[in-house]
């Protein structure tokens, strides 16, 4: 039997306010608290409740054939633990329900993974998985990078770590002739790889409410018969959880959808699988082999790294935080090591994206700024400030 895996990022980032300095201290300084809270707060009442409850309810309908799996950044975990701890609690509610699966990331959902060094990125890992099991009670067995960003090196370290898998993109330039509903493994560490159906993932996520598209009207039924339909074992839809309510609002029908997909999915025949199910049910068919030089994500049309990197504002920006690395952890303060994390959050680097057309829309669709290099003047602001803060802090401990 075919299965379907179903997995959702859930991430807010601590937004940056525009800058100008004066007497506040801490993340405080740097973060602006009322916009974070004003967009947590707006995104709640229209996505997280709304689709917690729905999720909730279709766990108990179909009781433990209905499957899917989260990972839950740490930024978005401290949000809710400052504005709404409910929220959080219907999160441990799924974990509680053993038809949840959650996945381990980057605590702050951060770029560190392109770091010379993966000693950063695997502090960052061990943060997450210690949030999850101090709020969730849950130790994750199955890890996915922030935007999906992947290659053989990342693969390495996470397969070091001892997870049992890790989540990437299903992108022709990689499979080849191949298809993407097979589990593969990480070439050089043997790791197992779940790979994206980018089409069936973008049908719900990007296309739903699209009336030029030729498959609108999409239903529940429609969608099962496409997966059912489709070849190999297993069909990864992975999507951001906004996707509910949010980025396809109410109105377009998507919570209906949601509604009736696990029923039809079901009844044409098709199983409900997380990530660990999957690779313990099925055998690897082949490697992924994806040189450093050439990493993948889930991002825009060329899903590489150019939607954070790909101009050289956001290759400057990125430069300094790394560049910063020995110094910050040189003070031993906790707080300006928060912050300074915060700032490798991808979401800062994605806002100075200047590509053009539909990529280009979405990128906008997300920025609080009204430009790219509104957003990049900004982020170096901070950065030249946060400076003098970290290297003030290092005379202080000398």
């Amino acid at each position: 039997m075919r299965s379907v895996c179903f997995y959702f990022q859930v991430h807010q980032p601590h937004r940056l306010r525009w800058f100008w300095p004066d007497d506040r201290v801490g993340i405080d300084r740097y973060f602006d608290s009322h916009i974070n809270e004003k967009t947590f707060r707006k995104v709640a009442s229209k996505c997280y409740r709304p689709t917690n409850r729905l999720i909730l309810e279709l766990i108990d309908e179909h009781r433990d054939k209905f499957r899917v799996s989260y990972s839950i950044t740490g930024t978005f975990i401290d949000q809710c633990r400052d504005w709404d701890r409910d929220l959080l609690e219907t999160f441990s509610q799924m974990a509680d329900s053993g038809s949840v699966e959650f996945i381990d990331e980057t605590y702050h959902h951060s770029l560190a993974s392109l770091f010379p060094s993966k000693d950063e990125f695997v502090e960052q890992i061990h943060e997450h998985n210690a949030v999850m099991r101090d709020e969730l009670h849950y130790k994750p067995k199955v890890f996915r990078n922030t935007e999906l960003l992947y290659n053989n090196s990342i693969a390495s370290t996470i397969a070091d770590l001892g997870y049992k898998a890790i989540l990437a993109e299903g992108i022709e330039h990689v499979l080849g002739a191949r298809s993407a509903n097979y589990v593969y493994t990480a070439k050089g560490s043997n790791l197992p790889i779940l790979l994206r159906n980018y089409r069936l993932s973008d049908d719900i996520a990007y296309r739903f409410s699209s009336q030029w598209w030729s498959g609108y009207p999409l239903t529940a039924d429609k969608w099962a018969h496409w997966a059912k339909s489709a070849e190999g074992d297993v069909v990864n839809i992975f999507m951001d959880y906004e996707t509910f309510g949010e980025h396809q609002w109410e109105s377009t029908g998507i919570f209906e959808f949601l509604r009736h997909l696990p029923g039809e999915v079901l009844s044409s025949g098709l199983e409900f699988k997380t990530p660990s199910e999957v690779v313990a049910k099925y055998q690897p068919v082949g490697e992924i082999d994806v040189f450093d030089l050439s990493t993948i994500s889930w991002a825009d049309m060329e899903r590489d790294t150019s939607a954070w990197l790909g101009n050289y504002m956001q290759q400057r920006c990125f430069e300094e935080i790394k560049l910063l690395e020995p110094y910050v952890k040189e003070t031993g303060d906790a707080e300006l090591l928060r912050i300074w994390r915060c700032l490798q959050t991808s979401d800062h680097y994605y806002y100075m994206c200047t590509k053009w057309l539909a990529d280009g829309d979405v990128h906008s669709y997300f920025s609080i700024h009204s430009s790219p290099f509104d957003a990049a003047v900004n982020f170096m602001a901070v950065v030249v400030d946060f400076k003098l803060m970290v290297f003030k802090r290092l005379k202080e401990v000398k």
